[in-house]
């Protein structure tokens, strides 16, 4: 998408934003600290500076590999080691209902349903908190939700939280289940979202949970979401240079708070359309920028939090298809370590849909297939099994055949591999009636992944977590 000089013209102008514009700060106690470790600061007007040379010792203090863990080890995520890994989007507030086939306000046995999906789904390596709970107490719903995503998936879990006392809540939950604070620093299984405000603004309560993550070792990324148009400029190298230097901005508050804290450089830049102002996140120009952000983080070899797969289609369909396929291929063949929104969402970022996970699940197995690339060696160039079998034979039952069939080959779950006699014979199948059998068949009956003497142990520690 970029050539190496145009990824410098871009970095070198997110630099000069920071080093002249700088970025506002809405706590007096960040911008002491920050002015205190060396950074240009402007209390009057809440702005402070980074100068090149200040932002490079900073910045080398953040870690460049560094792993979230699932809770059982197999599905550990390793950042910075050249691993694309992908997971589902965030905190939507409707769903597409299979039984109406319309919209209805999400719950907690949604934040249910999704993870125990998530944790079926090979693809989908890690689960993020999908949707808002509307009939919980808004009190405690971070602790409900986090616990009942822990209790339905051991893969890597993260969320956003809104208040500092939402992350307390989660913070102490999970280093209850780890067995102590100790514990979970060494081996978080769990990791917050904040977002920046663009354009190149930070908040009191951001900054506060930024830091606390930073100060107890909980993973995080301070993720801007500039809409080109709208809250970043028109174009698209304007908008990748502030969104450059919002993420470098956090990358380095992060490390002012606590040096070495683990962060990814955030990116989930979007469009609009202009001539109707209707935000676009299916967009091949959101696309476009998430595949440019991840250039930008490696030339400071920082993992990537980026987006992809988001459509703006309503429905499971031709058009969240195409645009969840564009988006993925473009994210995925740039590198990115870490692909958020890539399942379950529709409508702008606005929905979800349980069949869409499962359809979701299905195109990402095919692009990683597709990023594995050709193996070639003696062994797959086949030339003596090609000798063996001549002109004119075939190799339908050469051993080689049998022993290389699963590794060289994806097999789709919901995709139409048959002759059209067949395809008339089973009632016209599509992949989305047989994603929506699959997700009624999974969800009749959701087992939690913790033991019922586990489960009793939280609930008598956290007496707020609702039953379902």
């Amino acid at each position: 998408m970029l050539t190496i000089a145009e990824i410098d013209k871009i970095d070198r102008a997110g630099r000069r934003i920071l080093k002249r514009v700088g970025v506002k700060i809405l706590d007096r106690q960040t911008l002491k600290m920050l002015k205190i470790a060396g950074a240009r600061v402007d209390v009057k007007a809440d702005r402070a500076c980074f100068s090149g040379r200040w932002l490079d010792k900073v910045i080398a203090k953040a870690p460049k590999q560094f792993t979230l863990y699932s809770r059982d080890g197999k599905n550990d995520l390793h950042l910075g080691s050249g691993n694309v890994y992908f997971g589902n989007g965030g905190r939507v507030f409707q769903i597409l209902d299979m039984g109406t086939g319309g919209y209805r306000p999400t719950i907690l046995k949604d934040v249910i349903n999704t993870a125990h999906l998530v944790d079926r789904l090979d693809n989908i390596r890690f689960y993020i908190i999908a949707c808002q709970a509307h009939d919980l107490n808004p009190e405690f719903y971070h602790l409900n939700d986090f616990f009942h995503a822990f209790s339905n998936t051991t893969k890597h879990v993260m969320g956003g939280c809104d208040t500092i006392e939402g992350v307390r809540q989660l913070w102490q939950l999970a280093s209850f289940m780890a067995g102590g604070e100790k514990q979970l620093k060494e081996r978080p299984f769990v990791s917050v979202i904040t977002n920046p405000i663009s354009p190149l603004t930070l908040d009191a309560n951001t900054l506060k949970i930024l830091e606390f993550c930073s100060l107890n070792g909980i993973p995080t990324t301070c993720a801007p979401a500039p809409i080109a148009g709208a809250t970043s400029p028109a174009t698209l190298a304007g908008t990748l240079a502030q969104l450059h230097a919002e993420a470098l901005a956090g990358v380095a508050i992060a490390q002012v708070f606590s040096p070495g804290a683990r962060v990814l450089y955030g990116a989930v830049p979007t469009a609009m359309d202009l001539r109707t102002m209707d935000l676009t996140m299916g967009s091949v120009e959101t696309a476009m920028l998430n595949a440019c952000a991840v250039h930008l983080a490696k030339r400071y070899n920082l993992p990537i939090y980026a987006s992809a797969g988001v459509t703006d289609a309503k429905i499971p369909d031709i058009q969240s298809g195409f645009e969840k396929g564009v988006s993925y291929l473009l994210v995925a063949m740039a590198g990115a370590d870490y692909v958020h929104l890539a399942a379950g969402i529709l409508d702008s970022g606005n929905s979800i849909s349980y069949e869409q996970f499962i359809i979701d699940n299905e195109i990402l197995g095919m692009v990683h297939r597709l990023i594995r690339g050709v193996d070639v060696d003696k062994e797959t160039l086949a030339v003596d099994i090609i000798e063996n079998v001549g002109p004119g034979g075939n190799y339908i039952t050469e051993e080689h055949t049998v022993k290389h069939m699963f590794r060289q080959f994806f097999y789709p779950t919901l995709a139409i591999r048959m002759n059209f006699d067949r395809w008339q014979e089973q009632d016209k199948p599509t992949p989305l009636i047989n994603a929506r059998e699959l997700a009624r068949t999974w969800l009749e009956k959701v087992e939690p992944v913790l033991s019922l003497e586990k489960l009793l142990e939280i609930k008598s520690r956290f007496p707020e977590i609702v039953n379902t």
